[in-house]
């Protein structure tokens, strides 16, 4: 009866593992890249983008004139991901969603698959629709919204209100404060993506030299001087520190909390260390994947192609009787 948990467990081992290598994997030849064997073009880089370049995924974020236009598109739903306010006021015809129904948290997991599909289902959502995701304004649980249904099947049909209802209420557009009835059901499925994904004993099991380990928790969270109730403080080896919300630009416009420029974002990850070949793997991680979901977008948006959040993330990690830390 427990083969195909071992069997599955083994196959999500091997994916991560031929992306990142393992740390028992034999090495390759000096003449072979780690990654393929085929040419790539070279990565863009901050002396190379201009600053009024568009983002090379710029199609995951949407502006209040996109939003505006498809208020009344029956292929959009949008969803308003804001932990409060949205009875005194919401872009008209959005569904609340509370995102930390997203989280299984007894597991350190993502919600289960027939789970997340009737939550979703009963938002109207099928499998050509397109998500939009507004919050208050830094897009926090936007992307954490958005993270889960990539993940789950919908990638490359969900995108983020930049700068969230503080971006909608700043340009004066219409609120509302009816709750819309409840939408058809629709047919969406959950199909997990094991690509999109990283687990505690992946992580374990990679060579870690091979990917890129992004913690994206503060700078004390990092250090370990900021324990943030885990019995163990400090950061998974080798791992490099980029907090989140250094890719919100939180002095733009009428104060509007906006994501940086692709030049500005460019050049903060060459800064962090953050590999410029945007087909290398990427985890990156937080306290329980709400900022490291908010990364992932980020990353995403930048073109970066191989992006694998540590679902479990701290939360797991620093309180493992199996994992060990550094300062």
């Amino acid at each position: 009866m427990k083969k195909p948990v071992v069997m599955i467990t083994l196959l999500a081992l091997a994916i991560v593992s031929a992306a990142c290598g393992s740390k028992d994997a034999a090495k390759p030849a000096a003449s072979t890249p780690a990654t393929t064997a085929a040419a790539k073009p070279e990565a863009a880089t901050s002396a190379s983008i201009k600053a009024t370049d568009p983002y090379p995924n710029a199609q995951l974020l949407a502006d209040v004139k996109w939003t505006e236009e498809h208020l009344k598109d029956a292929k959009v739903k949008i969803l308003d991901a804001r932990a409060k306010g949205y009875e005194q006021g919401h872009i008209p015809g959005a569904l609340s969603l509370n995102s930390g129904l997203l989280k299984d948290a007894a597991n350190n997991s993502i919600v289960a698959k027939d789970k997340f599909t009737e939550l979703f289902q009963n938002l109207g959502v099928s499998s050509d629709t397109t998500v939009l995701i507004y919050d208050e304004g830094n897009s926090l649980n936007a992307a954490r919204v958005f993270y889960a249904l990539e993940y789950y099947g919908l990638k490359d049909h969900v995108k983020i209100l930049n700068g969230g209802y503080a971006a909608w209420a700043a340009a004066s557009k219409e609120v509302s404060t009816d709750t819309p009835a409840a939408p058809a059901k629709g047919n969406f499925t959950a199909a997990p993506n094991d690509k999109l994904i990283t687990t505690k004993e992946q992580l374990k099991a990679l060579d870690i030299q091979q990917c890129t380990l992004l913690d994206v928790r503060s700078a004390k969270e990092y250090s370990g001087d900021d324990l943030r109730g885990n019995q163990k403080g400090g950061h998974i080896d080798k791992a490099i520190n980029r907090e989140w919300s250094d890719a919100i630009d939180a002095n733009a416009k009428d104060g509007v909390p906006v994501f940086k420029s692709y030049l500005d974002l460019t050049k903060a990850f060459e800064q962090t260390g953050v590999d410029k070949d945007k087909s290398k793997t990427v985890i990156p991680y937080c306290q329980t994947n709400i900022r490291g979901a908010h990364t992932y977008f980020t990353l995403r948006l930048l073109g970066y192609t191989d992006v694998r959040p540590y679902e479990g993330a701290f939360a797991e990690w620093g309180n493992a009787a199996d994992t060990t830390v550094v300062k």
